[in-house]
């Protein structure tokens, strides 16, 4: 088991190196560049042009007191691998006051309650939904939550935001529709995320369960005589839970992720929409560093989940024992 998590740190360390390399040019290919659009966005609102030396001191000249004039990108990839091991990661070209560090930290709380709160939600009301599909098959309970739940899958998230807004804020006046602050500005955000993991849980717990009711096991609990209760609640449906853990933690890390056109629709100042600004303005420090948090926590979130399946389940812990991981 410590033979297998150091593997796959070594794999996840491996891995942001590739999208490092892969952001870095990437970055540099893409046409435009943060010191042309800020030009022509200056010229746009006051019809008036920057200096040369002002447009030099606010985007150019912070990228090459950094990395240097001129240096290709490979030195570029190496000089901001030495800042980044000691979690160094310099200014926002947009923001040259404040470090890139300091503005994530001050975004995460916000976008991790937006992830959060829908994903809780979600096992709260998708396991529900998930049994009593399929606990009575083939009727209209099962055909009502498999009905809703294709909706969830099918539908984007933001265009369920645009719909409770349009109800609940704009009809029913009955929620904010911009900003952050008391519980009122989380609802509309969290009920447009939620619909989707909901959706993936309750048909993961329905298919899980049906499969779990036709093992052997479960005609032995009523071969000894034990009830519908006994064979589902504390046989069954423990067993069909487990693998619940496979997409829980990936499914809360996409979350986190798909945040970004929640937080733009709803003027959330968190991660995603620092990430969805810097990538407009070409802001390169911000998109690197959004890139691979984003990454990381995708490749982290899939670490605990395995970590969490081997410490429910034996057998799992048993092969990596035997296959000395």
């Amino acid at each position: 088991m410590v033979m297998f998590f150091f593997r796959r740190v070594g794999q996840i360390f491996v891995s942001l190196i590739a999208i490092l390399i892969i952001t870095f040019y990437l970055m540099h290919a893409a046409p435009g560049d943060f010191f042309n659009i800020e030009r022509l966005m200056n010229q746009q609102i006051t019809g008036s042009r920057l200096s040369q030396f002002e447009e030099k001191s606010q985007t150019l000249m912070l990228w090459e007191e950094r990395y240097g004039e001129n240096t290709p990108v490979w030195e570029q990839i190496l000089i901001y691998l030495r800042h980044a091991a000691v979690l160094d990661f310099g200014p926002s070209f947009r923001y040259p006051d404040t470090t890139i560090q300091e503005m994530m930290t001050n975004a995460f709380p916000r976008t991790f309650v937006l992830a959060f709160s829908p994903m809780l939600l979600a096992l709260l009301i998708g396991i529900p939904m998930g049994i009593g599909a399929a606990l009575y098959r083939n009727t209209w309970i099962d055909r009502a939550t498999m009905f809703v739940s294709m909706l969830g899958i099918c539908i984007p998230s933001y265009v369920i935001a645009l719909l409770v807004i349009v109800f609940f804020a704009v009809s029913l006046q009955m929620f904010p529709t911009s900003g952050w602050g008391t519980w009122e500005y989380a609802v509309l955000p969290v009920m447009a995320m939620v619909f989707q993991p909901v959706a993936g849980i309750a048909r993961y717990v329905r298919v899980s369960l049906i499969k779990e009711l036709g093992e052997d096991y479960v005609r032995t609990v009523f071969s000894k005589g034990g009830n519908r209760n006994k064979a589902v609640f504390r046989h069954a449906l423990r067993n069909s839970l487990i693998p619940l853990l496979t997409i829980t933690g990936p499914q809360f890390a996409n979350l986190m992720v798909s945040t970004a056109f929640i937080e733009e629709i709803f003027n959330i100042p968190g991660l995603g929409k620092l990430f969805v600004a810097a990538a407009g303005t070409r802001d390169y420090p911000m998109i690197i560093t959004s890139t691979l948090f984003f990454g990381f926590l995708i490749m982290l979130m899939n670490l605990l989940v395995d970590i969490g399946y081997a410490l429910i389940d034996p057998r799992i812990r048993a092969s990596y024992r035997q296959n000395r991981g």
